[in-house]
């Protein structure tokens, strides 16, 4: 149940922070825009993504990536179902980045905090 709740507050970083952003912006996610827009809310989804599995990994407090993975499958899974329903103006480069970039980072997230664990874990036991 832990793990569960977990990914869904993981999910909930990445989704609010998209859905603040473009609300704060008044840009339609899902509509043509240009190169230098699209750059930077690919960098923003990055950052947001993988803050959502750190942050899923460290509440569910695993050891290994399951959370990331979830979290993963589950924004990639959003954007496939996306790309079915072309809801707005039908451009696809939200879903896309989402999919191939915003997905893998989130379980890059989990990656980092796991790799920091183990860290922190492997100098405990040294300076013991």
């Amino acid at each position: 149940m832990r793990a569960f709740l977990a990914v869904v507050a993981g999910y909930l970083i990445f989704a609010i922070s998209a859905v603040l952003f473009f609300r704060l912006l008044h840009v339609d996610p899902h509509s043509p825009a240009a190169a230098g827009f699209e750059g930077l809310t690919i960098a923003y989804g990055l950052a947001f993504a993988s803050l959502g599995g750190f942050v899923a990994g460290k509440i569910a407090r695993r050891k290994d990536l399951v959370c990331g993975i979830a979290l993963a499958l589950v924004i990639g899974l959003g954007a496939i179902v996306s790309m079915i329903a072309r809801p707005g103006a039908g451009a696809l480069w939200t879903q896309t980045a989402a999919l191939l970039l915003l997905a893998p980072a989130s379980l890059a997230g989990d990656w980092v905090r796991r790799r920091r664990q183990r860290t922190t874990a492997t100098n405990r036991n040294a300076s013991s």
